[in-house]
């Protein structure tokens, strides 16, 4: 849930009714499917009055609906996300790559952006259902217990990566999580050495990711790839031998396909 805090250091183009508008938004999740006008404002460090005003202005936009007492989000808020999805070209040139590493494989493969302490996913491509949470264009998990995840946090400065380890919450997932932020440290620079990660059910119990950096013309990571199986497949070692140099030459085709085109 997200609470809306006063900011001394804006600058004087901050517009604090918008960063109020979307807190509003955020507070609905998919803990938090509904929501009264009180719990909105609680959520979100707004009056009673705020909250209802931003609420119904939503209401009359048609991003939300409510029956008078509850409030919750409509299909139309998806608009907010699919207009930064769409002004991507990353997916685009993805998708034809990842399709071929599915058929290659026959294991579901996605990609995902890093977004604060978060992975969340721009595209995919999947085979079969393999996990109890379904997984969609938009899907967010928590970076640290993620293969995707673990590439991307890997790559970032390090400042970034110390206020990270200092300040993320780093719940066992599952048994096998980990969640010692100097374990998770030693584990981060070995994936920035290497090139790839592998996470062994640490997000779900049963299921192995493997994931590799997808870089642009300069060199930078911005997106990671991951093809994921189930633990039946084998052990991590057969997956690593599997499915990593498919992967590895999957990724290297998509940025070649970067460096050819202009990535908006």
């Amino acid at each position: 849930m997200t609470e809306v805090t006063e900011e001394t250091a804006r600058t004087g183009e901050f517009v604090q009714s918008l960063e109020r508008g979307l807190a509003v938004i955020r507070a609905f999740d998919a803990d938090h499917p509904q929501l009264t006008l009180s719990e909105v404002a609680r959520a979100t460090g707004l009056t009673r009055a705020a909250a209802r005003r931003f609420l119904l202005t939503l209401v009359e936009l048609g991003y939300m609906r409510t029956d008078g007492r509850l409030f919750s989000l409509r299909a139309r808020i998806l608009e907010l996300g699919y207009a930064y999805l769409s002004s991507l070209s990353l997916p685009e040139m993805a998708q034809p790559h990842m399709e071929t590493l599915v058929a290659e494989v026959h294991e579901s493969c996605s990609m995902s952006v890093l977004d604060g302490d978060e992975v969340v996913y721009v595209a995919r491509v999947p085979t079969k259902r393999i996990m109890t949470v379904a997984i969609s264009v938009g899907t967010r998990f928590p970076a640290y217990a993620t293969s995707m995840g673990r590439v991307l946090l890997a790559a970032q400065p390090a400042a970034w990566l110390d206020n990270y380890l200092d300040t993320a919450e780093l719940r066992p997932l599952t048994r096998r999580t980990v969640t010692d932020p100097a374990r998770l440290r030693t584990l981060l620079n070995r994936i920035h050495s290497q090139g790839y990660a592998i996470v062994d059910q640490e997000l779900e119990e049963g299921l192995r990711s493997l994931a590799a950096p997808i870089r642009d013309a300069d060199g930078a990571v911005i997106a990671a790839l991951n093809v994921s199986a189930r633990a039946s497949r084998g052990s991590s070692e057969v997956i690593r031998k599997e499915l990593l140099p498919p992967l590895l030459a999957t990724a290297k085709r998509i940025e070649e396909d970067l460096r050819g085109g202009q990535l908006r």
